[in-house]
């Protein structure tokens, strides 16, 4: 077993996702308690491109195939799972996206390491321990790894993806790798059809959430929305319930956004939805509970009912 970080390298239309510089910037911390050094893995198709953006690593390991495509869930898997049963890391790292959550419950089955998910932040100077994000960021548990070695999965903030991308070039190393019969196959990426609104466009953005309770009420948040020339914006939720296109969600599998003011709604804060909209310049957060986490990430917060403040707010636009 070495003292080494491993990171899994997420990678989307040709370029490394921010969530994957958060987890560099994140391994140098714990490299420096570990006195290791951090390793990043790339894998698929146009792998050998993106190695000399990862600076923020030591050693790139190069896993360029086109047998993959851009992304094989079960390929991927496997061939990162060779890589840590060959390079025996003490810490492994993925981000808890959909992409690394495919691939870190079968790296840390097919290697027997236990899985850490939902982490806000881990520590290696005494033992292995992290402080995860639990029930939509309302708890937060303190972890402590049993063992020597573990599989962390990243939320999106845990760190700054700026340090990750800092340090100069890696040295990258080609791996040779064994794909196994594949049962399924890498056909393209999807891009989703244009909406009506492009919620990633405007530098001011309102979103609602559950706390809108009825679509009958969307109107009166629409309004709002039309009175500070912004687009209108949900949550999970308010998709889920069909009561607004999916090209109006924001959140981890929505869309990101980054205006310079950000309107929460009633949007308590899940991780899944900070995800997509905590690098905004400016975020303001109303809120019937104290305690939700939406709280934690906004620069500006009122507690109260929405539906007293969204007709005040309006009104004084207006007039």
């Amino acid at each position: 077993m070495s003292n080494d970080i491993l990171v899994f390298v997420e990678h989307l239309n040709g370029e490394v996702t921010d969530a994957t510089y958060e987890l560099l910037a994140t391994a140098r911390t714990l490299a420096a308690q570990t006195g290791g050094s951090v390793e990043a893995a790339v894998i698929g198709a146009g792998a050998t491109g993106l190695a000399a953006s990862l600076g923020g690593a030591d050693r790139v390991l190069v896993a360029d195939t086109d047998a993959l495509g851009a992304f094989n869930p079960q390929g991927h898997a496997a061939v990162f799972s060779g890589l840590v049963a060959s390079r025996e890391p003490a810490l492994v790292l993925v981000p808890y996206t959909s992409v690394g959550m495919e691939i870190g419950n079968q790296v840390a089955v097919a290697n027997s390491l236990p899985l850490v998910s939902y982490c806000l932040s881990v520590d290696a100077s005494t033992g292995l321990s992290a402080t995860c994000q639990l029930y939509s960021g309302k708890v937060e548990a303190d972890v402590v790894v049993d063992g020597e070695r573990a599989v962390f999965a990243m939320l999106a903030g845990a760190a700054s993806a700026d340090d990750g991308r800092s340090g100069g070039a890696a040295v990258a190393e080609d791996v040779d790798v064994t794909i196994p019969d594949l049962a399924v196959s890498f056909v393209g990426i999807a891009e989703p059809e244009g909406g009506d609104v492009d919620i990633t466009a405007g530098e001011v953005l309102v979103a609602i959430g559950r706390g809108i309770e009825s679509e009958d009420n969307i109107e009166e948040a629409q309004e709002l929305a039309d009175a500070l020339g912004a687009p209108l914006a949900a949550s999970r939720p308010i998709i889920d319930q069909g009561w607004l296109p999916k090209t109006r969600q924001v959140g981890k599998s929505g869309l990101t956004v980054k205006p310079k003011v950000y309107l929460a709604l009633g949007i308590s804060g899940a991780p899944e939805h900070l995800e997509g909209m905590r690098d905004s310049a400016t975020i303001i957060a109303v809120n019937s509970d104290p305690q939700a986490p939406i709280f934690g990430v906004a620069h500006y917060g009122w507690v109260g009912d929405l539906f007293d403040f969204i007709p005040e707010l309006t009104e004084r636009l207006d007039g």
